[in-house]
């Protein structure tokens, strides 16, 4: 089905971001991951797979875990700020770099939210954009949805399985912890659409597992891998500010592979959801920063401007 819609992004701004983008798909992919996707919708009854195995393809880090290809993107304000207030739905990026992100969405295999964002934000986590070819269907992005506790309601009119049915986007995989039981209503729902829930294990040691009210928190390897696990080899992160603070914090942020940040030329002032992660000590006692970039560049777009950059190792 065609998408009214539809967005386009110039060759041009595309090939600036390319250094910091996972190899392109090819169209034999994106074809297999939609027929995937339709069987699963004429087989509702098919179990969920939990089982976290390898892909061909593949990348480790020092905790010996396969994962996908890593993006970390996300728009903020001259503030560092994601929205006004926490639970409410603020637009930063102008028309140029939203066309950018969806271009980004073309080149992921998966792209991940938390329940806030799912909640307060109803996305359609879809790629938008114009497919090259008018006979083939744009790449859709599968949505990965962190939401340990199984806080989010999913209801039919939810946009992201109005995409799902017109053929736009695909049915979300939500992350819950092994230990929640998820409403059967729901489970059958999100499984009649393509979707389903991917059980993680709560980290056995105390720390970044839980917050302070005591809400369950995953372990990005343990994330990671289980998303690598279903054969996606590449996720681009988007936010909302736990998620994205969470990722930053060392000694998580080795996991990314590239970080793209929107700026827009606006202050949204006290009282947001600030893109700030924890400070680290470093070994003689002193105050460092958590994370720093390397191989930045800028790339204006509109009245916006992108930075992409690299963890700084």
């Amino acid at each position: 089905m065609s998408n009214p819609e539809a967005l386009t992004f110039p060759a041009a701004d595309a090939l600036g971001l390319e250094p910091h983008l996972p190899p392109p798909f090819s169209r034999k992919g994106a074809e297999e991951q939609k027929n995937i996707s339709q069987q699963q919708q004429n087989d509702a009854a098919a179990a969920p797979s939990t089982t976290a195995r390898g892909g061909e393809r593949k990348t480790e880090t020092k905790r010996n875990k396969p994962k996908p290809f890593v993006t970390l993107t996300f728009a903020i304000s001259l503030d560092s700020s994601l929205s006004l207030a926490p639970g409410t739905r603020t637009i930063l990026s102008g028309p140029q770099s939203k066309a950018m992100t969806h271009y980004l969405r073309s080149r992921h295999a998966a792209i991940c939210v938390g329940v806030g964002t799912a909640i307060a934000d109803d996305p359609g986590l879809n790629c938008r954009l114009l497919s090259a070819s008018p006979s083939k269907p744009q790449h859709q992005p599968r949505p990965i949805v962190i939401d340990p506790n199984a806080r989010w309601a999913l209801k039919e009119d939810a946009k992201v399985l109005q995409l799902a049915r017109a053929g736009l986007g695909l049915a979300p995989f939500i992350a819950v912890a092994s230990a929640t039981s998820p409403d059967d209503q729901t489970r059958e729902l999100l499984e009649r659409h393509g979707g389903k829930y991917i059980f993680i294990d709560q980290p056995a040691a105390a720390g970044n597992d839980q917050n302070t009210s005591g809400a369950v928190r995953f372990n990005w390897d343990d994330v990671l891998a289980v998303v690598m696990s279903e054969g996606l080899e590449s996720i681009m992160i988007e936010g909302g500010g736990q998620i994205i603070n969470s990722l930053l914090a060392a000694p998580e942020n080795e996991l990314i592979d590239s970080v793209i940040v929107t700026i827009a030329p606006t202050w949204l002032g006290q009282g947001g959801v600030v893109v700030s992660p924890p400070r680290t000590v470093g070994a003689d006692g002193e105050l460092v920063s958590p994370v720093r970039l390397t191989g930045v560049s800028w790339h204006p777009l509109g009245e916006d401007v992108v930075m992409c950059g690299k963890i700084l190792r």
